[in-house]
């Protein structure tokens, strides 16, 4: 009977080391949110317009355009200039999925275009060194690299 209960409080304090150690991971992961900011020099639509060439010049597929401003402002709420762009190279993009299914989480690029309080402009994504320690993808360096350059040359146009 002793010998059940010790393998039991074993088993207890097993899992609550490893329930602890999950909660660590976490808020390592939560410690930097992995987003990137660039202020723009640019209002919300001339700075969608200016990712949006870039990306047709760099032959990358536009997926869209959300407006989220009008959705929430139509919806009753007041929001200031908010436009989600979404874009990607399907044949670089969709090896992240082949590494991690979830990655498709993060797929494909969103670059949020948003106007602060103080009306500055800026674009903002997720860092893509995140994303790979997100879903713990650790063979893929080479992409991830060049999808980072990638982002770095779109927000380059309107960066201040």
């Amino acid at each position: 009977m002793k010998t059940i209960r010790n393998a039991m409080r074993s088993a207890a304090l097993m899992a609550a080391a490893t329930l602890a150690a999950a909660h660590l991971s976490t808020a390592q992961a939560g410690s930097t949110d992995g987003v990137v900011t660039v202020k723009s020099r640019y209002s919300v639509g001339e700075t969608v317009n200016r990712i949006k060439s870039s990306v047709a010049r760099k032959g990358i597929t536009l997926f869209g355009v959300i407006d989220q401003a009008k959705l929430g402002n139509a919806a009753g709420n007041k929001v200031r200039p908010s436009r989600l762009v979404t874009f990607g190279n399907p044949a670089l993009g969709t090896t992240f999925l082949t590494a991690n299914p979830l990655a498709g989480l993060d797929w494909p690029v969103r670059l949020l275009v948003y106007q602060a309080e103080d009306g500055s402009v800026y674009a903002a994504y997720t860092d893509f060194d995140w994303i790979a320690r997100r879903h713990r993808i650790e063979s893929r360096n080479r992409e991830f690299s060049m999808a980072s350059e990638v982002i770095e040359a779109v927000t380059a146009t309107v960066r201040e």
